[in-house]
């Protein structure tokens, strides 16, 4: 068989496009352990913290306001901790590649290089919403179930639970899309979980250090803070609105990402 003839019977080479990125980002994420692992943890944190916390809150003698809480964020308690998992997978799931090396196979299959880390976080995103849905929705009807009968207890219709409810789900979706950037640019899983608890634990209570007219009007703008708006269910004077929350934080993951891409591009892997 001539050259010619080979080259005309030859299958053509797949096209290199979005999509396609997206499909093999996808069986990426759930054909490894450690997704199926931490995103269940995230949820039995969920549940097991926020049903614990409605069932054991005594609401005699209290009002909502007096408390200072309410049935939705007695359920999303675990939410603090849940955050974490999300993030944590977030780093694996870009930073892991690195460290296996199976980042110089994905690289040379798209070699423009950004559509990999945009698809991974897009990706990651709807994994996280999916799974979060489910398991905040389910929290709270628990949480609903145990605190009916008390001035504590809500449903869905009231006004501003299901505005709540997604604030929660897309907060730790944002975290794990922070998770995601920071394993782009930092290309170790150790270094970014470090980092990642660092953003959702620690910056917060390192701001007593700053003098108090500037702690205000810099901690309402921190990610942890950002995150707490998106999931009250009351607004409060100190902190930002909920949709004010969200573009924040929003503002946050987009940055991340941007710095993230910025690496990928202008370093070898």
């Amino acid at each position: 068989m001539s050259a010619v003839t080979a080259a005309r019977t030859a299958p053509p080479r797949a096209r290199v496009s979005f999509a396609r990125v997206l499909h093999s980002e996808w069986i990426k994420l759930w054909s490894v352990r450690s997704t199926g692992f931490t995103m269940g943890l995230a949820a039995i944190l969920m549940v097991a913290i926020g049903a614990v916390a409605c069932f054991v809150f005594d609401p005699a003698g209290k009002a909502p306001a007096e408390a200072g809480t309410d049935g939705v964020s007695l359920a999303t308690n675990g939410a603090m901790l849940a955050q974490l998992c999300f993030g944590v997978l977030g780093v694996i799931f870009s930073a892991g590649e690195y460290g296996n090396g199976m980042i110089r196979s994905t690289m040379s299959a798209v070699p423009r290089r950004t559509p990999v880390l945009w698809a991974k976080a897009l990706v990651f995103a709807v994994a996280s919403l999916l799974v979060a849905g489910v398991t905040v929705m389910g929290t709270f009807l628990l949480g609903a179930a145990a605190l009916d009968g008390t001035a504590f207890g809500l449903s869905l219709s009231d006004d501003g639970v299901l505005r709540a409810l997604a604030g929660t789900m897309a907060y730790l979706a944002l975290v794990g899309v922070i998770g995601v950037a920071l394993g782009f640019l930092l290309r170790s899983v150790a270094g970014g979980v470090a980092v990642i608890a660092g953003v959702v634990f620690v910056i917060d209570s390192l701001t007593f250090i700053l003098p108090a007219s500037v702690a205000d009007a810099v901690i309402p703008y921190l990610p942890g803070h950002a995150g707490r708006a998106m999931m009250a269910l009351h607004g409060d004077g100190d902190v930002l609105s909920p949709g004010a929350g969200a573009a924040v934080l929003t503002a946050w993951a987009f940055a991340a990402l941007a710095t993230g891409a910025v690496r990928l591009t202008r370093s070898d892997v």
